[in-house]
């Protein structure tokens, strides 16, 4: 192959691959590189090749050691010669000298050329992994572009992701062909390519649709501070704003519920609680079990446990569906939370009058006791005798 031929080869592959032309260029030089050294040298010589980016010829050099007797060519050079490049050379040096082979534009492209298909798919793979590899994090959109089994094959683009079945959504149909919105998980590198594990299920990718539609989010007038999700089902999302008059709450609902409304509308019939983030345990843990109403919440630090008391009337909204409100609710605030109806509280508030009153009736006792030891002789004049006091005390 002629040098500008092989140029013109390495930029067809350039604009093709969309890989930029250093990369190939480091790559072909590498494998004309050992090309030479196959065919030209040995194997342990060090070797660099250079490209000319305008004509394609080929500079080759190679490093050798300065001897006063040379006893492999490919390795030494004699100080006469060394000297002829470099006048202050010296035993011992190492000096590169540049080679010239009149056929090696032939024969280095052939040699060279699976080398150079292999590295370029290797370059063109570390493009792609690291490309994706920023994205891990973001919302991206694909289409289906197989089933097998229960994955979920997506074409990204320049790349396909795959969706695990557990990060699928439940009741959700995939079809070949369909558009989709998918939260990349993670991306690693692997000998085949960049294994990119995509999600339909993660919190994350609710994060990222509200900030789709919530201007103020990517401002940073709003915050979100934690989402819980199960999804299919339902979510609940904490906000908070740093901007005194931002509603955060509302930013996301939007008006009329437009941009809660957009969010859903992308992930079938989950529903979405937007609620108010707050420091304070006890009113976060209060605002996490909306739409329920609280009456108090109990609050034990070294446990991070949260005991609430709700109305009667309250006490399954609290819990919710097979307990799907007060488990996101503990998923949102980290808080393991018990919920305790009016009925517990009342019977909780029994238990305490009757301790007082057990206690009540235990002096009493006490007193009676002491008042039948005594001699009558010492009970004041007027007032009942023991034995009295002790028929009072039990009637009462």
């Amino acid at each position: 192959m002629e040098d500008k031929k092989f140029m013109a080869a390495i930029n067809q592959i350039c604009a093709e691959k969309n890989i930029p032309k250093e990369i190939v260029l480091e790559t072909v030089e590498a494998a004309l590189a050992a090309a030479f050294k196959k065919d030209y040298g040995q194997k342990d010589q060090e070797v660099r090749v250079t490209l000319d980016e305008e004509t394609g010829h080929p500079n080759i050099y190679v490093l050798k050691e300065v001897s006063d007797e040379v006893e492999n060519e490919y390795f030494q050079i004699s100080l006469d010669h060394a000297r002829k490049l470099k006048k202050d050379a010296k035993v011992g040096d190492t000096i590169e000298i540049q080679e010239f082979v009149s056929d090696f534009g032939r024969i280095a492209a052939q040699t060279a050329k699976q080398v150079i298909i292999q590295r370029i798919r290797e370059a063109e793979r570390d493009i792609v992994f690291s490309e994706y590899k920023e994205k891990e994090g973001d919302l991206v959109n694909g289409i289906v572009q197989r089933i097998e089994g229960n994955n979920i094959f997506v074409d990204l683009g320049r790349a396909t992701g795959v969706v695990f079945p557990q990060e699928q959504v439940q009741g959700e149909r995939y079809y070949n062909g369909q558009r989709l919105k998918v939260f990349i998980v993670k991306v690693e590198q692997s000998s085949k390519g960049p294994q990119i594990l995509l999600s339909r299920s993660h919190p994350g990718m609710i994060k990222k649709l509200f900030e789709l539609e919530v201007p103020e989010i990517v401002a940073g007038t709003v915050e979100i501070k934690s989402i819980a999700r199960e999804a299919g089902q339902r979510s609940k999302i904490a906000v908070s704003s740093s901007v005194d008059g931002v509603d955060p709450v509302g930013s996301l609902v939007g008006q009329r519920g437009i941009r809660v409304q957009s969010v859903m509308a992308e992930i079938g019939d989950e529903k979405i609680d937007v609620i108010l983030w707050n420091e304070d345990p006890k009113v976060y843990v209060s605002n996490a079990l909306s739409p329920a109403k609280v009456n108090e919440v109990i609050v034990e630090e070294a446990e991070k446990r949260a005991k609430v008391r709700v109305p009667e009337d309250q006490l399954s909204l609290a819990i919710g569906k097979q307990g799907q409100n007060v488990r996101l609710a503990a998923k949102l605030t980290g808080w393991n939370i018990d919920i305790l109806g009016a009925d517990e509280y009342g019977i909780e508030a029994t238990a305490d009058a009757a301790e007082q009153l057990k206690a009540k009736r235990d002096i009493e006792e006490e007193i009676i006791k002491a008042l039948e030891t005594q001699d009558e002789t010492e009970i004041p004049e007027g007032k009942p005798r023991g034995i009295d006091v002790k028929e009072e005390a039990t009637e009462s």
